[in-house]
Formats: C-alpha cells, sequence, structure tokens
C-alpha cells in the first residue's frame, strides 16, 4: 500500500468538496429534524457535525503533513493524519453512544414522527452521501485518513438508509416506535465500523508492523541476498498512510562490497515491498553463520 505524493492535492480538494456537501446538508437535516420530531432524523444531524468537524480536521491533517521536517520534527507532521484518524473515530464513537442512550429512552417513550418530510429529507440524504463516498472512494484505500473520513460519510448514508426506512414505515402504518429502534441499529453498525478504524490507526501510532507486510518474510528475503550473512535488530513501523520505514543491522564477511550490498537490497525493499525510508547499519562478521533476529 504504497501512495504518491502527488495524490495528496487530489484528496485534499475532494475532502474539501465533500466538505462543502456535508455542511449544506447538515443544516437542512437540522431543520427537518426538528419539524418531523424524528430521533433518527436528529441523530443523523448529530453525525453530519461530527461529519463536518471530521472532514475540516482530515483536510486540516493534510495540509500539516505537507509542511517541511525541521530539526526538532526530522518525520515532518506525518503523524498528524494518523492522530486524526484516531480523533475522529473516538467522537464517532461517543456519538454513537448518545444515539444509544435516546433510542433506549424513546422506546419507552415513543415520539410522534412527521413520516413523508421524513422519507424526503433521507432521500436526499443518500443522494448527498452516495456522491460524498464516490469523491473519496478512490483515495480510501491508500490513505487511513482518508479512509477515516470514508468511514463517516458511509455510516451516514447507512444511517440515511435508515431514515427512508423508518419514513415509509411511520408514513404507511404510523409505527413510531420504528424511529428508536432505526437509530438503535445505525449506531451498532457506526460502532463496528469505527471499531475497526479505530484499532488500525492505533496500531500505527504503536509502531506496530504494517499489516500488509510479515516482518519475518521481509527478514529472511534481506537474508538472502548476495553478501548478506545475517540480518538483526530488524524493524518496521508505519509513520503515515503508504510510507513505511525499515531499520535493520546487516552482517557481511569482511572484505564485502558494502555498497552494493546497500543497493541490492535498497531495491529489494523497494521493488518488493514498497519501503523506501530504509535505514541499514553495517556490521562486518568473519563466521559463515547465517542469522535472522
Amino acid at each position: 500500500m504504497h501512495i504518491k505524493s502527488e495524490s495528496r492535492p487530489t484528496q485534499q480538494k475532494n475532502l474539501l468538496r465533500v466538505l462543502l456537501i456535508t455542511g449544506t446538508f447538515m443544516i437542512i437535516e437540522v431543520v427537518g429534524g426538528l419539524l418531523t420530531g424524528s430521533l433518527a432524523l436528529l441523530a443523523d444531524a448529530g453525525h453530519m457535525l461530527t461529519d463536518v468537524a471530521a472532514l475540516g480536521l482530515s483536510a486540516f491533517a493534510m495540509w500539516m503533513a505537507a509542511r517541511p521536517s525541521t530539526p526538532e520534527k526530522s518525520y515532518g507532521y506525518h503523524r498528524a493524519e494518523i492522530l486524526t484518524a484516531v480523533t475522529n473515530a473516538v467522537v464517532l464513537l461517543l456519538l454513537s453512544v448518545w444515539i444509544l442512550y435516546e433510542a433506549y429512552r424513546r422506546v419507552f417513550e415513543p415520539a410522534h414522527v412527521l413520516g413523508i418530510p421524513m422519507l424526503f429529507i433521507g432521500l436526499l440524504g443518500l443522494a448527498v452521501n452516495v456522491a460524498s463516498m464516490k469523491l473519496l472512494a478512490d483515495e480510501s484505500a491508500s490513505s487511513l485518513n482518508v479512509r477515516s473520513a470514508y468511514v463517516e460519510v458511509l455510516s451516514d448514508a447507512i444511517s440515511s438508509v435508515g431514515v427512508i426506512l423508518g419514513g415509509v414505515t411511520i408514513w404507511l402504518t404510523g409505527w413510531y416506535l420504528i424511529d428508536p429502534l432505526l437509530s438503535a441499529g445505525i449506531s451498532v453498525f457506526i460502532v463496528w465500523r469505527t471499531w475497526a478504524l479505530l484499532t488500525q490507526a492505533v496500531h500505527v501510532l504503536m509502531e506496530g508492523v504494517p499489516t500488509h507486510l510479515d516482518a519475518k518474510e521481509v527478514g529472511q528475503a534481506m537474508a538472502g541476498m548476495p553478501g548478506v550473512k545475517g540480518i538483526h535488530d530488524l524493524h518496521i513501523w508505519t509513520i503515515t498512510s503508504g510510507l513505511d520505514a525499515l531499520s535493520a543491522h546487516v552482517v557481511v564477511l569482511v572484505g564485502e562490497d558494502r555498497d552494493a550490498v546497500l543497493d541490492r537490497l535498497q531495491q529489494l525493499l523497494r521493488e518488493r515491498y514498497g519501503i523506501d525510508h530504509v535505514t541499514l547499519q553495517i556490521v562486518e562478521d568473519r563466521s559463515d553463520r547465517v542469522q535472522v533476529e
């Protein structure tokens, strides 16, 4: 999963477009939720509010990540994107807890809801969310930050489907209990999607091995290169989405061409595993033992 730096301007533009679309619809949905009395609409409006904040934060984080490194911050501001993904996930989880509480309360005290306006607002919301998802879909596979924004919009789309079903049910049957039940179902879906995102983002912050790489396999491939007698202290981690780093001690025999060994290893790591940020320390050894640690 290796992204090109030139894709970031496109990511920023699409994030800003989605931010504008979402912000505009959020105002419509807040008004609609108050007029219809629908918890599902109000919950989705609250969700939209967090989307606006999250998308704005994602765009800001992407701008920060593009800033050059400094002597104090040798990696630059790339981690801002991962911190944003964690923040977005935590906000979504807290919002889901609030929706579940409100849904529980309304199960025992069903509120009167206007079905037809709720249905039309839900249809409009679904159209808005689908358009936003199309803008973010391509880049969501290569950026954890964009993926967090995509999950936000996807959960909104599911919410809109729930609003539509609720509006149709209330319109045709007058069964108001459908509103809090759908809200609870939407919240459970949001928690399920968000937890996976949060787990992945925390894994990056803990400098775990990227999920698409096998450290043992990488070490064995490096140890198998001509001139290499062993690999020690191998570490692989992610700085930000698409930017993986590796450091290791490389054991070679005395008299081995160090530059040639380094070139072969860097080419292997770049072409086979997509790792460009590589720090290797050469250690000379007179033995014939090959070892990977």
